[in-house]
């Protein structure tokens, strides 16, 4: 029989073990979402905050980025959005394409806002060319935004603003909550392949996949680590206890 200090010890490593692996097990990522049939992207993004993720691929041959936005609506009736802003880096002045379910078992009702300010939630036309804009309901309540957007010839980046919103009254979408995470939704995205890292810092930024910009796949090797360090160092107490 164990003494009490080897149990102690045997269960000490198994929580060390568990906090290691549930990371990995928990974590989402955007290369296992499916979206439509017809769509298909070259890279993907784990955005940083309000649990969203963004598909997307540059055509240089014709200056556009096709993109699709996905999340959850923080409501029943809440909506989603995903835009460009041309001159900053925040919502203010950012043009948008906002989606919301328009009833139960309809298509996602998506639209365009020209947003002047943080309370300003306005239909009106948007600064740039885009094309092919639609969105569709996804599993587990999530909606996704497509468009293609004309971005300035020999730009690597765009300023991008992501959002959640209230609940959506006769077509008009309430403002959304100002919470840190709602605050925070704004990143550079870099879509050209020899562009540095998505700003402001890799602590910060989301994950990319299938080839995309930044430190794709860090986390995940830290995390595999772990857990493999986790396993040994369990079964090597077990052997020697």
């Amino acid at each position: 029989m164990s003494s009490p200090s080897s149990s102690l010890l045997i269960f000490a490593v198994a929580a060390c073990f568990l906090s290691l692996i549930s990371p990995a097990i928990s974590q989402t990522s955007c290369s296992t979402q499916k979206l439509s049939s017809a769509a298909s992207f070259d890279s993907c993004q784990d955005l940083p905050v309000l649990d969203s993720y963004l598909h997307y691929s540059y055509n240089a041959s014709n200056s556009s980025l096709s993109v699709a936005f996905v999340a959850t609506p923080s409501e029943t009736n809440g909506w989603v959005a995903w835009a460009i802003n041309p001159t900053g880096s925040n919502m203010s002045g950012s043009q948008a394409f906002l989606a919301y379910r328009s009833g139960a078992g309809a298509a996602p009702v998506v639209k365009t806002y020209n947003i002047s300010g943080y309370s300003s939630l306005v239909e009106g036309k948007l600064a740039f060319d885009f094309w092919n804009l639609r969105a569709e309901s996804l599993s587990g309540g999530k909606i996704a935004i497509y468009t293609t957007v004309k971005v300035p010839a020999g730009a690597d980046s765009v300023n991008q603003v992501w959002q959640l919103g209230g609940n959506v009254t006769n077509g008009r979408p309430g403002v959304h909550p100002f919470g840190k995470d709602n605050l925070s939704s704004h990143r550079v995205l870099r879509f050209t392949a020899d562009a540095p890292g998505s700003a402001p810092s890799p602590a910060t930024g989301g994950s990319t996949t299938k080839g995309g910009p930044g430190n794709a796949g860090s986390l995940t090797t830290k995390v595999n680590f772990g857990v493999n360090l986790g396993i040994i160092v369990l079964l090597a107490s077990i052997f020697i206890l």
